[in-house]
């Protein structure tokens, strides 16, 4: 049997800058017929949406909400 699952990288990936700061927007799906939306920072923190989308523009146009409603410091890790 085997374990290995295709990933399917939305060409909607990229990177977002605010307030000087930038992350990776991933947005990808495997097995789900479901976007998957993650943000890495520059740290290589990452934050996943616990909720799935429909659409891989759904998923985009959701990180950029978080980031105009709330800042990007809240998609990117402390570490000291």
């Amino acid at each position: 049997m085997e374990d290995d699952v295709e990933i399917e990288m939305s060409p909607l990936c990229q990177k977002l800058t605010d307030s000087g700061k930038t992350v990776r927007v991933d947005i990808y799906r495997g097995e789900e017929k479901r976007w998957i939306l993650e943000v890495v920072d520059a740290g290589g923190t990452s934050t996943v949406w616990e909720d799935l989308f429909t659409t891989d523009a759904e998923a985009l146009k959701e990180v950029k909400a978080t980031i105009r409603d709330e800042g990007i410091d809240v998609l990117i890790g402390l570490s000291k």
